[in-house]
């Protein structure tokens, strides 16, 4: 019997937070930076960060659904970041840090339309959700340098300032869900 794996893939501000935050999780198999969302083919950091190209930083998750379902993957993407702030995550600015769900079936949009509105109405954040719930058209894989950035490069500033702060979040509020 072969393995069942799914894709979800998420924009949530910087993909080197979002990679270091589900690359903790049971369940996930892979996470992958890259970009969506846009209108260009085969864009670039530089390109992408021009806010010209109409994509967003995202991140590619294959994960195993037997392990780890898509409403957890959810809560995860919208427990580590701010939904309400349109093109924007704290001090990185510009149309490819905004929020996206982007959806591989009507399932996940389901889904993610259902998680916003309980988002919404629960009343926990002070301004609504302003994530853009769009169809996956094409992922393109970021250059090799951004891949398993955190990981890699665990002492630099912006990794101790920005990405740090996040993984010790899903490590407390995630415990039990990682590796």
């Amino acid at each position: 019997m072969a393995d069942k794996h799914e894709i979800a893939v998420f924009a949530g501000g910087c993909f080197w937070c979002t990679e270091a935050v589900f690359a903790q999780l049971k369940g996930v198999l892979m996470v992958v930076p890259g970009y969506a969302g846009g209108h260009t083919a085969n864009p670039t950091y530089r390109e992408v960060c021009t806010d010209s190209t109409g994509h967003s930083e995202a991140v590619r998750i294959q994960f195993d659904p037997d392990q780890v379902n898509y409403k957890r993957l959810l809560n995860v993407f919208f427990e580590t970041h701010d939904p309400t702030t349109l093109n924007r995550q704290g001090a990185d600015r510009g149309t490819h840090y905004r929020s996206m769900v982007l959806y591989a079936d009507d399932n996940q949009k389901e889904q993610a339309e259902a998680y916003i509105k309980e988002l919404d109405a629960s009343g926990s954040l002070k301004d609504p959700v302003v994530t853009e719930v769009v169809p996956l058209d094409t992922f393109y894989e970021a250059e090799e340098d951004h891949h398993q950035f955190y990981l890699n490069n665990p002492d630099q500033m912006y990794c101790q300032i920005v990405i740090k702060p996040k993984v010790d979040k899903v490590r407390g509020a995630f415990a039990e869900h990682l590796r």
